[in-house]
């Protein structure tokens, strides 16, 4: 039987590890805030289709330690020296889960340097809109981009 307290203390982590608001996670999860709120409170249980949606959106959590504590959280730790993507491909390893991994990791910094591109689009659009006698936008508050796989980021010039 799951411990509602246990399981709130882990379900914190979780938000802790990825650096996100109860919100974002819901969100991200597609349930309501109310069961994010509920279940962190402590007062319910959670469901197996809750469960299994964390497990969908969040690959690094494992089954067990999700309901019980056992096992370990993340899969894959942070590396510690390295924050930038870039960091990790030059790591140089051998062997076929390696390559996989840094195939795996040149796709992330391809995702981050488009990411990075479309914010400096936005930038440029919205500073030549500036510039335009013609054109009257007003200013840029924030930009959203929402992903397919349910996650969604948000950038303010």
């Amino acid at each position: 039987m799951v411990n509602s307290a246990e399981f709130a203390k882990r379900l914190g982590e979780i938000l802790e590890y990825y650096g996100i608001s109860a919100a974002a996670f819901s969100d991200m999860v597609a349930v309501n805030r109310s069961t994010i709120s509920h279940l962190l409170s402590g007062r319910n249980k959670p469901s197996l289709e809750f469960v299994l949606k964390v497990l969908n959106t969040f690959p690094e959590v494992e089954l067990y330690w999700l309901l019980n504590g056992e096992g370990h959280f993340p899969t894959h730790p942070k590396n510690q020296n390295s924050e930038s993507p870039g960091a990790m491909i030059s790591k140089n390893k051998t062997g076929p889960d390696s390559i996989e991994s840094q195939a795996k990791n040149t796709s992330l910094l391809d995702h981050v340097h488009n990411e990075e591109s479309m914010v400096q689009g936005a930038k440029s659009i919205q500073a030549s809109a500036g510039h335009s006698e013609d054109l009257d936008f007003g200013t840029v508050e924030r930009i959203v981009v929402f992903y397919k796989n349910g996650r969604f980021k948000t950038y303010t010039p």
